[in-house]
């Protein structure tokens, strides 16, 4: 029988010397601002993509200049919570070190920078570090930065939950000293002749990345339905017992390929608090060694337990923890939304959650929200913490300091009183100009956007209705358009795939009803289902609910059969 034929990735991580491939000669060589293209698959697992500013690249290729290329760095800061001295450093690292000069606050609760010139990663890196700031497994095929609810306001339950979220990344890192040696001058201490250097990972890691969630109900603003593995937090009295686990979710399909598709996590059961390292590392362990690492279109886990089934996969899951699940607990999933504005916590401080259109935190003419947050950072005693909607808490406020984070908040633009309720929990990818695998705008054009949702919503009546809103530039899912009341796709420049039908609470994906429209085109089909639903909806009844009720799109209930179907 002949060997089966592996994606490539797989020989580079096989071949790579645990992810040090020739990443310290490329970043040495003045030759090109870029790495090589094995390279470019190794440095995602150090945190960063290879990128170039596609509005530049035909005015360079005429100029016979190679394309302007640069880097995109995320850090990894579980559960999104950063000190002030932190924020100020990552501000600083931003103005210094990249051609953006701004922050972009993620859909996973980080941060990420824009327009880092190669000549300047070592150095950033390193002023991250200086923080206990890390961007170690951000990107490539390992557990990816952990989310939590950010919500300060159920203290103690969240403090738990957070523990939790922050003890999986830290126990799921890889073991590898690469990151340290290529970027931060320590010595070589294992090479690829130590077999036991990664014990979860193995040598080729995981088959495709791997992204984790811990959800403190009835919040859900971190999507924990679409992540690999999410940890649906059971409290009896504020004090954590437990968790449902979910796994199995995850965004991303391929336009035109039916193989691919969208997927909600599948319920597995309730497991002990105690117990969640166990579980956590039986779900991906299965998932190394089950996972389709021949075709990286399938490699997720999701296509694992479709593969595979459901009983299969749980009762391997339970071989490998030791222990068996427990039937889940009843939990209640709500809003995915944020609390904006000032919310008091149990603990007598306050905290101020100002909504970042896009995530882009920068200073431009109408609003300087870099100097803001600057501003605030100096004086705050507390911690900012980034939510899954690409917003930022000002957490931890004494009453008495509340007036001037206020006034600073609103002198800079960062306050806005008037915000709808569906762009308020609206989210965009960054797509062009920089992501290569964008087809469309989305968060430049997305502002623009939800102006026109917002005037289609007041002229049909519909000004008090949040609906779950989300753009991407392409399928990959970043921004979970799946999972969106609305989700726009896009498709090609100018033209968007138009999903309608997911719920308020995020437990049912949508389904393609339009493709390859424009803006014209998307706005007429909306109004004419504001109009409808304007007449029709029952009481309390979702926009999303609406649409798979009056059969607008059928409901996805089984994700490989009906997302396509």
């Amino acid at each position: 029988m002949s060997e089966k034929k592996l994606a490539i990735n797989e020989y580079l991580k096989a071949d790579s010397d645990y992810l040090r491939g020739t990443i310290k000669q490329g970043l040495a060589s003045q030759l090109t601002g870029a790495f090589s293209d094995a390279d470019q698959q190794l440095i995602k697992f150090h945190g960063f993509y290879q990128q170039d500013d596609r509005d530049l690249r035909q005015e360079r290729k005429a100029q016979k200049l190679e394309p302007l290329y640069s880097f995109m760095l995320r850090a990894r800061v579980a559960g999104g919570i950063c000190s002030p001295e932190q924020w100020l450093a990552v501000d600083k690292i931003a103005s210094d070190l990249t051609e953006s000069g701004s922050i972009r606050l993620t859909t996973r609760q980080t941060f990420q920078y824009h327009g880092i010139p190669k000549r300047n990663l070592k150095t950033l890196i390193k002023d991250l570090d200086r923080q206990a700031l890390d961007s170690i497994a951000a990107c490539g095929d390992v557990n990816r930065n952990v989310m939590c609810n950010p919500n300060p306001q159920q203290s103690s339950l969240h403090q738990q939950a957070y523990y939790w979220a922050k003890r999986l990344s830290d126990e799921l890192l890889p073991h590898t000293k690469a990151y340290a040696e290529i970027w931060l001058d320590q010595d070589m201490l294992v090479s690829s002749e130590d077999t036991t250097v990664e014990p979860v990972y193995g040598s080729t890691y995981l088959p495709r990345k791997f992204k984790m969630a811990v959800a403190v109900p009835p919040d859900n603003d971190v999507d924990v339905y679409t992540n690999d593995l999410g940890f649906i937090a059971v409290a009896d009295n504020d004090k954590l017992i437990g968790f449902n686990l979910v796994a199995g979710g995850g965004m991303g399909t391929t336009h035109g390929d039916n193989r691919t598709y969208p997927r909600l996590a599948s319920d597995f059961g309730f497991i002990n608090a105690e117990d969640t390292l166990d579980f956590a590392k039986a779900v991906m362990t299965v998932q190394r060694d089950w996972g389709n690492r021949e075709d990286r279109k399938l490699s997720r886990l999701k296509y694992t337990i479709d593969k595979h089934g459901f009983e299969a996969f749980k009762a391997e899951v339970e071989r490998r923890a030791g222990k068996a699940f427990a039937p889940s607990r009843q939990v209640i999933i709500g809003d995915r939304g944020d609390r904006y504005g000032w919310v008091q916590g149990l603990d007598d401080k306050w905290h101020l959650t100002l909504f970042i259109e896009g995530g882009r935190i920068i200073d431009t003419p109408s609003a300087r929200l870099m100097t803001g947050m600057r501003a605030i950072a100096t004086i705050h005693q507390g911690d900012f913490r980034m939510t899954a909607n690409q917003n930022i808490i000002i957490a931890g406020v004494a009453r008495k300091d509340k007036a001037v984070i206020e006034q600073l908040a609103r002198v800079h633009g960062l306050w806005r009183d008037e915000l709808s309720l569906s762009r308020a929990r609206s989210i965009s990818c960054v797509a062009l100009p920089t992501c290569p695998l964008a087809m469309a705008e989305a968060e430049r054009y997305f502002p623009e956007f939800m102006d026109r949702i917002d005037e289609l919503q007041l002229a049909n009546g519909l000004g008090q209705l949040p609906i779950v809103v989300r753009m991407t530039g392409c399928p990959n899912g970043c921004a979970r358009p799946f999972a969106a009341e609305i989700g726009l796709v896009g498709k090609a420049p100018g033209r968007y795939n138009l999903y309608l039908g997911a719920n308020f609470t995020g437990t049912r994906l949508n389904k393609l009803h339009q493709e390859n429209i424009d803006e014209a085109q998307i706005l007429a089909t909306l109004n004419d289902l504001f109009a409808a639903y304007r007449s029709n909806a029952e009481t309390n009844e979702g926009f999303g609910d609406f649409c798979v009720r009056t059969q607008v799109v059928s409901a996805v209930v089984d994700a490989a059969r009906d997302f396509h179907g």
